[in-house]
């Protein structure tokens, strides 16, 4: 444990917010701007400032299974052949910001209007623009759909790798168009990805909303120390109790708790504190609190096939950016309302495991992953114990839907024939993986083996007015005084897009909410 201005852990705090990622970060800033309150910010990793692999943009991807990476995994279904699918999730300051692979964008308009009609009142899109503005500090300055100044630096490359301007360039010949920004007034279309990168440097919600403020007075950073429970006085949360140098501590709120520890953690720490479904927690041997049979339900996340790779005709060069640089989001049916589909380039090889076993994917490779942002499996989270580091049942039922899957089937012939188009004529010496075109019902088994995750979980607390909701449209818990929940799980219907930048906003509407803005 230690708190980085080295205040000592006071009894009590105005606010705890429990979680140092993009949901909880904002919420931080706002209310040691905005109030004269004091805020203890927990969080269970280390600070991660100045990890040359943390800064790096290119070095992202081995820090999953690192010590900044919570190291959990999808539960083995048959729907993805019994594979175990791995969800890297940031367990440092910064959260899953701090070790994503740095991509900013917000989506679809109509996501959002979505969740308004799913009972998420005042979450429309006219609604939350505002908010995604408020965060941004954009290269290309203020716009009706850009923000700048706000705490978050937001780029595009200034030197695109071949492979990503191949994929640019191509996109035309398999009907997408391009587009200037991904996250203007549609999202359809080939465009220049936006990066949290300024300097050539990893720029997490640390870096821009934690950083500025760590000097105040009234905040207290504190580091290394797991949450255990909630603190619970009748229907009020009254505080946390959690480890501070191996040893359990309690610590009060006296106006609130905000819960922002992820999609994963946020359930479960409901769940060790009594709160969600009594069928459940009964066979754990957690006595019940507070009835709420949605926690821990609901979960999704966007299905990334790893990948199509191909055989390079030249050496590659150095890795640039983030080892991407570009977007492409289109539809996988022509009556379809919105893009459903999405893929990148890779500077490398980024085929699953099992498809390495299954093809040769050795040598000067370079890969394109497409995925579905669009998805309609539901899964689940549930504890197997109740031990607060015990097994977790995480299952997103991957391709349990039968659209979802057509989808895909759909997207890797349309990245295949990109592969094959004029731009990548320099590149492009033949498929590594798949080695060559395939059925449909091969295309559908090389899904199931390639099928990895986007780290999109949402959903598991969700916000709306059904029986299964467990946040009210002001993120707080239904039926509890004095908790509020400030992260990816209270996304109702996940949105078309990565999440940390829904997250963000969602963490700037919470503090509004918490502060009296709104």
């Amino acid at each position: 444990m230690s708190t980085l201005s080295a205040r000592p852990l006071e009894k009590a705090y105005d606010y705890i917010v429990v979680g140092a990622g993009s949901g909880g970060l904002p919420v931080v800033r706002r209310l040691i701007e905005r109030t004269d309150a004091t805020v203890l910010l927990i969080e269970a990793g280390e600070t991660g400032f100045g990890v040359p692999e943390i800064e790096d943009p290119a070095a992202w991807v081995p820090l999953g299974r690192s010590r900044f990476d919570w190291g959990y995994d999808y539960t083995p279904s048959p729907l993805v052949n019994g594979r175990t699918i791995g969800i890297p999730r940031g367990k440092v300051l910064g959260g899953s910001s701090a070790i994503n692979a740095l991509m900013w964008y917000r989506g679809n308009p109509a996501d959002y209007d979505a969740w308004d009609a799913a009972g998420c009142d005042g979450w429309g899109w006219s609604s939350v623009l505002p908010y995604f503005k408020r965060a941004e500090d954009w290269e290309g300055g203020e716009t009706t759909f850009r923000g700048a100044g706000g705490p978050l630096r937001l780029t595009t490359s200034r030197n695109l790798h071949p492979v990503a301007s191949a994929m640019l360039e191509g996109a035309g010949d398999v009907g997408i168009r391009a587009i200037a920004d991904p996250n203007g007034e549609t999202n359809e279309g080939a465009a220049p990805s936006n990066f949290n990168i300024a300097e050539g440097r990893r720029f997490s919600s640390a870096d821009g909303y934690l950083k500025p403020i760590l000097s105040n007075p009234r905040l207290t950073v504190l580091t290394g120390s797991h949450v255990l429970t909630l603190l619970l006085d009748g229907t009020t949360c009254t505080g946390i109790r959690h480890l501070v140098d191996g040893q359990p501590v309690e610590t009060r709120a006296t106006t609130q708790v905000i819960l922002s520890a992820g999609a994963i953690n946020t359930p479960r720490i409901l769940m060790l504190s009594g709160i969600g479904d009594p069928a459940e927690l009964a066979p754990l041997g957690i006595p019940v609190r507070h009835a709420l049979p949605g926690v821990g339900k609901n979960l999704q996340d966007h299905p990334l096939v790893q990948a199509i790779v191909c055989k390079a005709k030249q050496p590659l060069g150095e890795p640039r950016d983030n080892g991407g640089g570009t977007m492409l989001n289109w539809k996988s049916r022509p009556d379809l309302v919105q893009a459903d589909v999405h893929a990148f380039p890779v500077q490398g090889n980024s085929a699953e495991p099992r498809v390495r076993e299954l093809y040769d994917t050795s040598g000067e490779v370079f890969s394109m992953g497409v995925g579905l942002m669009h998805s309609k499996s539901v899964g689940h989270l549930r504890m197997l114990s109740s031990d607060p580091f015990g097994p977790l049942d995480i299952q997103p039922n991957y391709l349990a839907e039968r659209q979802d899957l057509e989808a895909l089937v759909s997207a890797v012939g349309t990245i295949m024939d990109l592969a094959e188009t004029k731009a990548f004529s320099d590149l492009f010496a033949g498929f590594a993986a798949p080695e060559r075109r395939l059925s449909k019902a091969e295309t559908v088994e090389f899904i199931r083996n390639a099928c990895g995750t986007f780290f999109h979980t949402s959903g598991t607390a969700k916000m709306g007015r059904d029986a299964l909701s467990v946040v009210d449209p002001r993120l707080k818990v239904h039926g509890l005084d004095g908790l509020t929940i400030s992260d990816a799980s209270v996304i109702p219907i996940i949105p078309t897009c990565n999440t940390h930048a829904p997250v963000t906003m969602i963490g700037e509407r919470a503090a509004d909410f918490l502060t009296g803005q709104d």
